[in-house]
């Protein structure tokens, strides 16, 4: 669609971002970005601005690119948008989001801005997610569409196909479409293509997948996506307690779901808390206040070292050439731990590994620690002898050795001991593991110095 254009107003350099153009109050400039940009661009540029110029760019926005960017956008993005749009252009974008992104947006709204929205919604609209807002948080049910073309059993592909027509336009998807009985129960599933390239008076149930994966409407969202990740599943079949058809799980939500826990698990493997919204959006004082938790309670945490030195001071006061190499022990050690801790959080997450198979995680990565720890303590010996006699050089490689068995077994084995406490496996991963690798690290050292140097 063309726009007017004022004489004096230049077009839009190619480098220049909808932020500069709303800053600079160049609106149809801004106007014509929006216009030649797609929906996820525009969701993601809206996102990086902070709310007061997100408001003015998405009032410059078309109705049905609106929707489409803001479906795009994360709920407390989403939120910003709302809270500047007056009554009926609110109404008119929440009544048409699909449920499911409704849903989610609402899921983490203030009480004030659920009650807004589900207030100015149509009848048929808000009982759709009222019903969706009442499963569990995290499960299925608060992701799926319940917008669902089902088709009954024993029709002919001409009249499945003519179903699809008549009501295909309400739904979400119709990619997969969902077989059931007479009491709405999950029979099997038909895909699209497998009607449209079939005869017409062939019968649907030829074509049925009749033990399809499905998921209860109850079950972890995380766990059901990646289980379509497994299957190739482009939606996913949802049904309550007695196998009753209640929607579909898309793949486009399932994306989202993994993104989400990834995310999270990425933010705590860091050592920090999650945060919601765009990076670049953020402020710095936002920024350091969901990292300065953690960094104080590793600080505290830290101070295991500081004592584990101090009950050590008197064999340090008589090898002082054993100090050379804390840094390098309690580094290696912490690596070898943190390196364990993320496999094994990543092969949880991914359902490789389960809680039943701690002992054969913990006779695993203590082997693989000790590999690791050998071809250190070569290279360890090696550059040890350059600089202090063989005795502390051995003293290094034998410690190289056991840091990094011990490391890896620890490092292994917390995220599995977290995940049967029902604590988040990624809380206990990397800095948790090197902050206690580099103090349990140290008594290894001096004790292996005892040992060998007789100190």
């Amino acid at each position: 669609m063309s726009h007017s254009r004022l004489p004096h107003e230049p077009d839009p350099e190619p480098t220049e971002s909808l932020e500069d153009l709303v800053k600079d109050h160049r609106l149809l400039a801004a106007q014509q970005w929006l216009g030649t940009h797609q929906p996820h661009v525009i969701a993601d540029a809206l996102a990086r601005m902070n709310a007061v110029d997100a408001g003015v760019a998405f009032r410059l926005l078309d109705k049905d690119r609106a929707l489409a960017a803001f479906e795009e956008l994360e709920p407390v993005n989403q939120q910003q948008i709302l809270e500047g749009l007056r009554d009926r252009a609110f109404l008119d974008l929440v009544e048409n989001m699909e449920p499911d992104d409704r849903v989610r947006m609402l899921n983490e709204a203030p009480a004030k801005v659920a009650k807004r929205v589900l207030a100015g919604l149509s009848p048929n609209e808000r009982r759709m997610t009222s019903a969706l807002l009442g499963y569990p948080e995290g499960s299925v049910g608060r992701y799926m569409t319940p917008e669902v073309v089902a088709l009954p059993q024993n029709l002919t592909v001409e009249q499945a196909l003519r179903t699809v027509r008549a009501k295909g336009a309400d739904a979400e998807t119709v990619y997969t479409l969902p077989v059931v009985d007479s009491g709405r129960r999950l029979t099997g599933i038909v895909e699209l293509r497998e009607l449209v390239l079939n005869p017409p008076d062939m019968m649907m149930s030829e074509l049925v997948v009749t033990e399809p994966t499905s998921a209860y409407a109850t079950a972890s969202a995380e766990r059901a996506a990646r289980l379509m990740r497994e299957t190739n599943d482009l939606n996913l079949p949802v049904v309550d307690s007695e196998d009753r058809l209640v929607g579909l799980f898309t793949i486009d939500d399932a994306v989202e779901v993994i993104e989400a826990a990834d995310s999270e698990d990425v933010a705590r493997q860091a050592g920090a808390a999650p945060w919601a919204g765009h990076y670049m959006a953020a402020s710095v004082w936002q920024l350091a206040r969901y990292r300065a938790l953690w960094l104080m309670l590793l600080l505290v945490a830290a101070t295991l070292t500081i004592g584990v030195t101090q009950a050590f001071e008197a064999t340090l006061e008589q090898v002082a050439q054993l100090a050379l190499f804390i840094p390098m022990l309690i580094g290696a050690g912490g690596n070898a731990g943190a390196q364990a801790a993320t496999a094994c959080v990543r092969a949880l997450a991914v359902g490789e590994v389960r809680g039943s198979d701690l002992l054969k995680v913990i006779w695993r990565e203590c082997r693989v620690g000790l590999v690791l720890g050998s071809l250190l303590a070569a290279l360890g010996l090696l550059v040890g002898s350059l600089f202090v006699s063989l005795k502390i050089a051995v003293v290094v490689g034998i410690t190289l050795v056991l840091i990094c068995g011990w490391a890896a077994t620890i490092g292994g084995t917390m995220p599995l001991l977290a995940k049967r406490l029902r604590i988040d496996p990624a809380v206990v991963s990397a800095p948790m593991v090197t902050t206690l690798v580099d103090a349990t690290g140290l008594i290894i050292y001096f004790l292996t110095a005892k040992a060998v140097l007789g100190v």
